[in-house]
């Protein structure tokens, strides 16, 4: 399967993530791991994301989709993967899908942790005093979250448009989140082994 993961701050991508990767045996694949990466190398592309980095400006859409088109290309990869942090914009979206087309492939679902931002600045809050994080204040959370906003409402409304949108209720135990983002998963492989079997 081929998911693209996308959450709040606070909303419990990290722990749901892992769940799910367990679940469905599949690869992960975080484009800031890959841009990290990409910037300890000392290719032409590492360069330039090096230099798009060190200035605190976002990498450009094209180097971030050629970078996942082409690990999306090795072998480990054949079979799915969990697609965290991409895309970020619409044009990155769009371009992934014009990728997938012309490698057969496509995306089986783009999964939304959703829940109400006070809840999720209140659990944020509470986990920085538990934990001991000086940098988690209500300022940078709010900024965390304007930003969240900013970027992937475009994102969510374009697969929105698409029918790919599961909108997954993020408040509750791991296991009761976890649970309902396991029926929207099972309900999707169902779905495209029933596209496979017709097609």
């Amino acid at each position: 399967m081929l998911i693209v993961f996308i959450g709040p701050p606070g909303a419990g991508k990290g722990t749901q993530s892992k769940r799910l990767l367990q679940y469905l045996n599949i690869p992960h694949l975080s484009t800031g791991e890959m841009l990290r990466h990409a910037k300890r190398e000392r290719s032409a592309v590492g360069q330039m994301v090096a230099e798009c980095i060190d200035a605190g400006r976002l990498v450009p859409d094209s180097l971030v989709i050629g970078l996942v088109s082409e690990k999306l290309e090795e072998p480990a990869y054949s079979h799915g993967c969990l697609l965290d942090g991409f895309p970020r914009t619409v044009a990155q979206a769009r371009a992934f899908d014009e990728f997938l087309g012309k490698s057969g492939r496509q995306l089986d679902v783009a999964i939304e942790l959703a829940a109400d931002e006070e809840i999720l600045v209140q659990r944020m809050l509470k986990r920085a005093k538990v934990e001991g994080r000086d940098d988690d204040t209500p300022e940078t959370i709010h900024e965390r979250m304007r930003v969240f906003r900013s970027e992937t409402s475009p994102v969510l409304q374009y697969y929105r448009q698409r029918g790919v949108l599961a909108s997954i209720d993020a408040l509750g135990s791991p296991d009761e989140v976890f649970g309902r983002i396991q029926a929207v998963v099972d309900a999707r492989q169902q779905s495209s082994c029933s596209r496979g079997a017709t097609g």
